[in-house]
């Protein structure tokens, strides 16, 4: 018979399913069933409040960090655009690793162009029934 967790073990389950919130990476803590997990934190009704605060700060935060570092992350893909752009690198490139880069890169335009018909979006199908053509 397993042995029973003490109140002290049971609060410190609870703080870092607020912490980690899963029931998995707890268990694995801990050294017990994720169901223990789950019902330890279902029984305390505050538990779950607390996790859903702490997973929005956790986004809220990201978000933040994400926002401090834009410039950074918009200088890397200038210097690796420059660097897909390499006709060297590019005649050693196969077809699929090129596509991948392209349709990448695209998905990525298309999701930031603010409307469907705008002249970004006009100009991205132009260039990409290019490619197809191209390719078929």
């Amino acid at each position: 018979m397993a042995a029973r967790l003490t109140d002290m073990q049971k609060k410190q389950i609870i703080a870092d399913y607020v912490e980690l919130g899963s029931y998995n990476a707890v268990a694995k803590k801990h050294g017990v069933a994720d169901t223990t997990i789950k019902k330890i934190v279902c029984a305390n009704s505050e538990t779950q409040k607390k996790a859903e605060q702490k997973k929005e700060q956790n986004t809220l935060d990201m978000l933040a960090y994400m926002d401090s570092r834009k410039a950074s992350a918009q200088e890397f893909i200038d210097l690796a655009m420059e660097s897909i752009k390499d006709p060297r690198k590019l005649d050693k490139a196969g077809l699929q690793s090129i596509a991948t880069a392209l349709g990448i890169i695209v998905d990525k335009f298309i999701q930031t162009a603010p409307e469907r018909d705008s002249d970004t979006m006009k100009r991205a199908r132009e260039i990409l029934g290019d490619v197809k053509s191209a390719i078929d």
